[in-house]
């Protein structure tokens, strides 16, 4: 469904927009999406809106038969890209899973600001994004993703997100559609 509406308490949630995650190749240019996710921000700071800006500083323990990361990461990977630097009321949630909700205060947090409404943006579309959006619907808050502030390194894998799953857990729009909703 496409967005119609933002609820008067809607936080913007960016999903690991940081040096190792932006540095990845993806489907659509990351450029693009930090471009488009810090027009939001600018957006939702000027209406007074939270702004969460989302790191992953780890991997969850467990088997996986996926791809590992070898060596260590470098010193700058988890530090956010230098456009979505925190604000004055910005607020930084570091997690160590795929999802921004799982072992990190984000759901109390937002709660405490009466937050009922959530938009994402980020990398990738079909991990951290998805999962983020997939928990934020069991938690009860409405969804919203910026399509076009979200890429994947795996152009199939996007695609399947914004076209089934997304539109399953609540609204999707275009960045221009979401500023315009913020009147």
């Amino acid at each position: 469904m496409s967005v119609t509406a933002l609820d008067p308490r809607t936080a913007l949630v960016v999903v690991d927009l940081q040096n190792g995650i932006v540095a990845l190749p993806t489907a659509h240019p990351a450029a693009d999406v930090v471009a488009k996710s810090a027009t939001l921000a600018d957006a939702f700071r000027a209406k007074g809106l939270p702004v969460v800006l989302v790191r992953v500083t780890g991997g969850a323990p467990g088997r996986t038969e996926g791809p590992q990361p070898s060596g260590s990461p470098a010193a700058d990977w988890a530090d956010l890209v230098p456009e979505m630097s925190p604000k004055d009321g910005d607020f930084v949630v570091t997690k160590q899973q795929w999802g921004a909700f799982y072992g990190t205060d984000l759901d109390l947090r937002l709660r405490r600001l009466g937050v009922t409404q959530v938009v994402l943006t980020g990398i990738a579309t079909s991990i951290g994004v998805e999962s983020t959006a997939r928990s934020a619907h069991e938690h009860g808050y409405h969804v919203t993703v910026a399509v076009d502030a979200v890429t994947d390194m795996n152009a199939e894998a996007h695609a399947n997100s914004v076209q089934r799953i997304f539109p399953r857990l609540g609204q999707t729009g275009t960045t221009a559609e979401i500023v315009e909703l913020l009147g």
